[in-house]
C-alpha cells in the first residue's frame, strides 16, 4: 500500500533535502548556531538542574507492542573483585542488553524509511544488518546543546494530562507558547509535555502505550516553519496512536526524520520540568541532551538535563 497523496503533499512543503547540500547527515541540528548557544546560555539565572530521563531498568517502558524493543536486563559481571590479587583494590562491572530506543531516547534520521528513502534522498538500503546506517547515523548527532523550550500544552489546557485520544495540533502549541509566555525560534529543541508519562509513573505501562495522545501531522508544518533544530515528548509513540488516518501509520516519524532531518524523542519525563518552569515562570532554558555516539545507531539513550 502506497502513502497517500494527503502525505506527500506535506512531505513536499516541509522538505529539507538538499537544503544544507548533498553530503549532509545531521539536518535541522545544521541551525544550532554557535550564536544559538550563547543565547541558549544566556537562560540560565538560578543554575536548577532538572533531570528528564526515565530510570533504565527491567519492567520499565516497552510492552512488547514493538518487535525486539527490549526493557535493559542489568547483570554484575563482577563483584568486589581484587582483579590484581588479594588485598588490592575490588572493582564491580556491569553489563546490559537493551533496546537502543528502550527508555527516553532520541530517535536518528535513520530509524524511518518512506518509499525506499531515508534523510537526504539516500537509499534505505544503505541501513545493513551488520553495519547499522551507514548515513545519519546517531553518532553523528554530536553537540546537542541548544534552548530548550516547554510547550507545556496540558497546563495551557487546564489539565494535568491530555486524553489517550487527543492530537496535539499547532493550535495547541500556539497556545502552551502563549501560556509559557514564550515564543519558539529557529535552533529550539521544543519539549511538548502532554503529562501522559503520569500514567507510566503511575505504575500502568500498558495504557501509557495504547491509546497515547501525541503529535498530529498538522504539525511538522509549523515546527518548519520555525526552524526548530528537534523535539521530544513524553509519550512512546511520539505521535497520536492510533493514527489520524485510518492506516496512515507514523507519519509524522516519516515527515520529521526524512524528510525535514528532525531528530525526535520519546519517553521524557516533563513533569518536574513543569513544577520548575511553573514556578520560575520561564518556559526556556538551557537543554543538554547529547546522545550516546552509537556508531551506525538509529536510536539512542539520552539523559537530558534543563538549566534554569
Amino acid at each position: 500500500m502506497s502513502l497517500p497523496d494527503a502525505f506527500h503533499e506535506i512531505a513536499k512543503r516541509v522538505s529539507n533535502r538538499g537544503r544544507w547540500g548533498a553530503d549532509d547527515e545531521i539536518g535541522t541540528l545544521n541551525l544550532v548556531t554557535d550564536e544559538v548557544v550563547r543565547e541558549a546560555a544566556a537562560c540560565v539565572r538560578t543554575g536548577r538542574r532538572v533531570p528528564l530521563a526515565l530510570p533504565l531498568r527491567q519492567g520499565g517502558v516497552q510492552t512488547g507492542m514493538i518487535p525486539g524493543r527490549v526493557d535493559p536486563l542489568h547483570v554484575m559481571v563482577q563483584i568486589n573483585q581484587e582483579i590484581f590479587g588479594p588485598g588490592t583494590v575490588a572493582c564491580s562491572d556491569d553489563a546490559v542488553t537493551m533496546s537502543l530506543q528502550a527508555g527516553t531516547h532520541w530517535d536518528a534520521l535513520t530509524h524511518a524509511s518512506h518509499s525506499g528513502r531515508i534523510y537526504n534522498g539516500r537509499p534505505a538500503g544503505t541501513i545493513t544488518a551488520h553495519g547499522g546506517a551507514e548515513f545519519s547515523g546517531i553518532d553523528k548527532a554530536r553537540h546537542i546543546v541548544s534552548r530548550g523550550v516547554l510547550l507545556d500544552v496540558a497546563r495551557a489546557r487546564g489539565v494535568d494530562r491530555l486524553d489517550g485520544g487527543h492530537a496535539v495540533t499547532p493550535e495547541d502549541l500556539e497556545a502552551a507558547e502563549d501560556f509559557g509566555r514564550t515564543r519558539v525560534r529557529a535552533g529550539d529543541i521544543v519539549l511538548v509535555r502532554t503529562g501522559h508519562v503520569r500514567v507510566l509513573l503511575a505504575g500502568d505501562k500498558h495504557a501509557y502505550a495504547y491509546p497515547s495522545p501525541g503529535l498530529s501531522i498538522r504539525t511538522p508544518e509549523w515546527f518548519h516553519a520555525r526552524d526548530v533544530a528537534a523535539v521530544a515528548n513524553d509519550t512512546l509513540t511520539f505521535e497520536i496512536f492510533p493514527p489520524e488516518i485510518d492506516d496512515l501509520w507514523l507519519p509524522v516519524h516519516a515527515l520529521h526524520l526524512v524528510e525535514m532531518g528532525m531528530l525526535q524523542g520519546q519517553n521524557w519525563n516533563l513533569e518536574e520540568l513543569s513544577t520548575a518552569c511553573g514556578q520560575a515562570g520561564r518556559y526556556a532554558f538551557l537543554l543538554s541532551a547529547m546522545p550516546e555516539p552509537f556508531t551506525g545507531g538509529t536510536g539512542t539513550p539520552v539523559a537530558p538535563v534543563a538549566v534554569l
